[in-house]
């Protein structure tokens, strides 16, 4: 199967925030193909799905902090980050609670790329922390 997104595309929008992996609810519309207002009002209508662990609202001074990390995308439609009313962001599970919201074939396969990313990441992370550990036993 020829992959939908490339993980490289996937693992730049991944952002750490409040101790969380998350992904912004405008990076994850662009990768599904539809607009972020589309995508929120998913999640609105589905909300007893997204719990606090699975998604939340970052606060104005969070906004700030990471619209100096998100480069535009080139999509001169796209607003700059730091003039968004409200951003979602999306933990693994919220990204994986996705699909049951927006059900598309499209969006299927767009969750199954970031789950593979997700595990990815977390294998990365424990082969440095494995190598780490190897490295200090040697000394």
């Amino acid at each position: 199967m020829i992959e939908l997104i490339p993980i490289e595309i996937i693992e730049n929008k991944i952002y750490l925030i409040r101790g969380h992996k998350v992904m912004l609810d405008r990076d994850l519309a662009e990768l599904y193909g539809v607009e972020t207002r589309v995508l929120n009002q998913a999640v609105r209508r589905n909300i007893e799905r997204f719990p606090e662990d699975f998604m939340f609202s970052l606060s104005r001074e969070e906004v700030m902090r990471i619209s100096q990390i998100v480069i535009s995308s080139g999509h001169s439609k796209k607003a700059p980050l730091k003039f968004s009313k409200n951003v979602l962001v999306f933990t693994e599970q919220g990204v994986a609670m996705l699909s049951t919201a927006l059900n598309s074939a499209r969006a299927i396969q767009v969750n199954i790329a970031i789950m593979r990313t997700f595990v990815k990441l977390r294998e990365m992370l424990l082969t440095h922390k494995d190598l780490q550990r190897k490295i200090e036993d040697m000394r």
